[in-house]
């Protein structure tokens, strides 16, 4: 198989068709989004225009069934939309990440028949969807949430707050977690499918990032919001394993979601070296500056080789929990390091907005952090090899 694209992407592992889906998304990140970049990071806001238009090219659905009104493809052109919309705006890329590899998996997997019927063909039309989980006291200790659900009448009336929801100011259905039975610790803990309109929930203050600042992470208010039976998402007292199992997943877009982070910085730096000129020729003539290049690059391909075989595993149905956690933990550290070699390759003019790795550098430092942190995916290798 041939070992570059049109992109000077490599094709890795990708059939014709996957090549061509990755493109396409690529092609449309790159005139659509690119122009949109530095003022989507300004006022941290996504424009409507821009996300009617991921719902039309029909990355907003990717898995969603064409019954519901879906692309009807697999998670891994999730995780090659993700990749390909990262390398231009990481942002847009994590807005497409929690859509399909969170909230639609979610809900392919555990909603019931007339749930789906419901839902799946708003989210593919126009409804973006957020995942409620974190809290002030249980970030990496997930499990030790402090919003409440009680029975009562035909539902339940749900209380907390829940903080860092990413899509939080655009979503219109989101998956809430709460405890039902405190005294059963984490066997209480059920999922909920809450809409924006129901009375007694609110979504609340928008933080100010560092970095992915398009995308909205926000604070979700619940005070005696009342949510009907029927939006119970699985079995009441079985939230913990929607949770777990499908982070697992979603860890593996956040791994493409740096794959392409990471390409982008990649992307910006190689064509810069070959522009900068200092005593008298192209930077990317000296070999110092070629045998950084070359490390990069190899990094990269290695993060995408990870997050690939992941996400190749997921779809087979083949045990893929450890290495979800590596490719997440080593794509993430390889675009924080290939985003802050290409700062130091564009010297002073890395330092400034008007050239793009400043973004890159400042976008990456969240792989760390969002879904997992780096020492919970150690915890997790580390216990899948020792056992």
């Amino acid at each position: 198989m041939q070992q570059t694209d049109s992109l000077s992407t490599p094709l890795t592992q990708l059939s014709p068709d996957e090549a061509l889906f990755r493109d396409s998304v690529y092609e449309f990140a790159d005139r659509e989004i690119r122009p949109l970049v530095r003022e989507m990071d300004e006022h941290a806001k996504i424009p409507p225009h821009l996300l009617a238009s991921l719902f039309d090219l029909g990355v907003m659905a990717v898995e969603i069934p064409e019954a519901h009104g879906g692309a009807g493809a697999t998670f891994f052109h999730s995780v090659l939309a993700v990749e390909a919309l990262s390398r231009v705006d990481p942002s847009i890329g994590v807005l497409v990440d929690v859509q399909n590899t969170l909230v639609i998996n979610a809900v392919m997997r555990w909603a019931s028949e007339a749930q789906k019927a419901a839902h799946l063909p708003k989210l593919a039309s126009g409804t973006i969807g957020a995942y409620a989980l974190s809290e002030a006291g249980s970030g990496s200790d997930a499990f030790a949430m402090a919003t409440r659900g009680v029975e009562r009448g035909d539902g339940f009336i749900l209380n907390g707050r829940k903080l860092w929801i990413t899509n939080g100011n655009e979503a219109g259905l989101f998956i809430v977690f709460a405890n039902v039975n405190p005294e059963a610790g984490y066997r209480g803990i059920t999922a909920f499918l809450v809409e924006r309109g129901f009375p007694g929930f609110t979504v609340g203050k928008k933080e100010d990032k560092l970095g992915i600042r398009a995308s909205s992470t926000c604070e979700l208010l619940l005070e005696d919001c009342h949510v009907p039976r029927g939006n119970v998402l699985g079995e009441v007292g079985k939230g913990y394993k929607v949770a777990i199992e499908t982070l697992n997943e979603g860890r593996i877009g956040i791994g493409a979601q740096m794959v392409g982070l990471a390409q982008g910085a990649l992307d910006a730096t190689i064509k810069y070296t070959k522009e900068r000129k200092q005593f008298g020729k192209a930077i990317a003539d000296f070999q110092s500056v070629q045998f950084q290049i070359a490390r990069a690059a190899t990094e990269v391909e290695a993060a995408r080789l990870m997050v690939y075989n992941a996400a190749r595993l997921r779809d087979a149905g083949s045990p893929f929990l450890k290495e979800a956690a590596m490719c997440k933990i080593f794509s993430s550290e390889v675009a924080e390091h290939v985003s802050s070699l290409a700062v130091n390759l564009f010297g002073g003019y890395g330092f400034v907005k008007d050239y793009p790795v400043e973004k890159f550098f400042r976008d990456a430092k969240i792989g760390q952090i969002y879904e997992g942190t780096s020492n919970l995916q150690l915890q997790t290798i580390a216990k899948q090899i020792l056992g």
